[in-house]
């Protein structure tokens, strides 16, 4: 039998990234769609110059690499330029996503994208679980892990899809709002149901 591919999404603050790492402490194997989205425009890639050429040198920081803080804001500002950086890293996300797919796993596979529904990768897992936070819990999170200002933050909650909306794709919500131990116990709940 081959394992359940589980798409694992939600906003900005929300917690997709504490469920992600108890879920692979229970055995899933764990796929962040992030991760490779920033390694596809690392220096000397195809997709740094494309990035480059299309956001110009401004986005890259005094390290030489895409200072991602300089591109975000450009971004979350603007749908086309948010559009153009889309273009360039969802095919090799979903390409990640579809090659660990073909390998075949024992494990359920988690695959840990933001913008799982917004990319149409919907057909790339079995399914949905979204991570839910109430807004005001989602900026005080994001405020104090990255040290970003309320605008800042208010931008990107603003330009990502609505936690309403991505309850209507949900096959679970895991409901973020309580304390560490709930949401674990949650997570607890939610893989013993899907490996039984």
């Amino acid at each position: 039998m081959v394992a359940p591919v589980v798409g694992l999404t939600g906003g900005i603050g929300a917690g997709k990234s504490t469920v992600a790492s108890h879920l692979a402490e229970l055995g899933a194997k764990v796929i962040d769609a992030d991760r490779i989205g920033h390694q596809a425009y690392r220096p000397g890639s195809e997709g740094f110059a494309r990035v480059v050429e299309a956001f110009g040198p401004g986005v890259v920081g005094a390290d030489g690499a895409i200072d991602r803080r300089a591109l975000g804001a450009l971004v979350f500002a603007d749908p086309a330029a948010r559009a153009r950086l889309d273009a360039l890293v969802h095919p090799l996300i979903a390409a990640e996503v579809a090659a660990a797919r073909a390998e075949g796993f024992a494990r359920p596979l988690v695959v840990e994208a933001a913008i799982l529904l917004e990319a149409g990768w919907s057909p790339l897992v079995d399914r949905v679980w979204v991570v839910s936070t109430r807004r005001e819990n989602a900026i005080a999170r994001v405020m104090a892990a990255r040290g970003m200002t309320r605008a800042e933050v208010e931008r990107r909650l603003d330009a990502q899809m609505s936690d309403a909306e991505r309850r209507r794709h949900a096959d679970l919500v895991l409901e973020n709002d309580g304390s560490p131990a709930a949401l674990r116990a949650a997570v607890e709940a939610a893989w013993r149901s899907l490996v039984s």
